[in-house]
């Protein structure tokens, strides 16, 4: 399977995001923080200070969800159609270049422009194919906002969690720093798990066991893999209409 690798007598699973109950629902919360990265939060302050803001996080966060939801249900649109639609949505709200680059950590420096451009660009896909696999397990589930914290000029972190049916909360926060004069999101924290640094630790891995090239082609089979997978959820469900 393309996501192991055995290493000596270990078995590691590669590229897998961090290993939560529930896990899929969160996603609910990222469409919904997307928007919020559009907002800057100075210092530590309640949900009611972010509400009174001029541009309305949540007011903003509700309309992102809702175009997003009603791109997933137009049956008219492909695949295709559905994640370039998507992608535009959330793009510029989101920092893929920096999440690129940290994603591999002190490895990136020694990297050609070229090889940057040509990680960046299948993260990223990588990056939407989850995204987008979980966006299509989306049932409304709530996301409760609790504050914003100023972690420096440029800074912030937004805390929240996501609310379940006959469950524990999923705690998630979601880091945003100034790119360009905009708030864009850099990391997502699961239950204090980082997304990136997760991915981090397993490109590195792989990196130093097996060499950069051997990365991008697990990460381009991988990605592939996935957008396959999306494409038959994808005709399921369109069935299921």
């Amino acid at each position: 399977m393309i996501c192991k690798a055995a290493i000596g007598h270990r078995v590691i699973n590669y590229f897998s995001a961090p290993r939560i109950e529930g896990a899929k629902v969160v996603i609910a919360a990222v469409i919904m923080m997307f928007a919020l990265s559009a907002s800057a939060g100075i210092g530590a302050r309640p949900v009611s200070a972010a509400i009174a803001a001029p541009n309305d996080p949540i007011e903003e966060a509700r309309g992102f969800v809702d175009q997003a939801i009603a791109i997933l249900k137009n049956p008219n649109l492909t695949l295709t159609q559905e994640r370039r639609e998507l992608r535009a949505l959330a793009e510029p709200h989101f920092d893929f270049d920096g999440m690129s680059k940290s994603a591999l950590g002190y490895h990136w420096r020694d990297l050609k422009p070229e090889q940057r451009q040509h990680f960046t660009t299948l993260f990223t896909a990588f990056m939407e194919d989850i995204a987008l696999g979980r966006v299509q397990d989306y049932s409304g589930q709530q996301l409760e906002f609790t504050r914003e914290i100023s972690l420096g000029p440029g800074q912030m972190q937004v805390l929240g969690h996501v609310v379940r049916s006959g469950g524990q909360p999923i705690n998630v926060s979601f880091m945003s720093h100034q790119v360009d004069g905009r708030w864009k999101v850099y990391d997502i924290a699961v239950e204090n798990i980082s997304v990136i640094a997760n991915y981090r630790n397993q490109f590195n891995r792989v990196i130093n066991d097996q060499g950069f090239p051997h990365l991008m082609a697990l990460l381009q089979q991988k990605q592939t893999e996935l957008a396959a997978l999306l494409g038959r959820k994808n005709e399921t469900a369109r069935k299921a209409d």
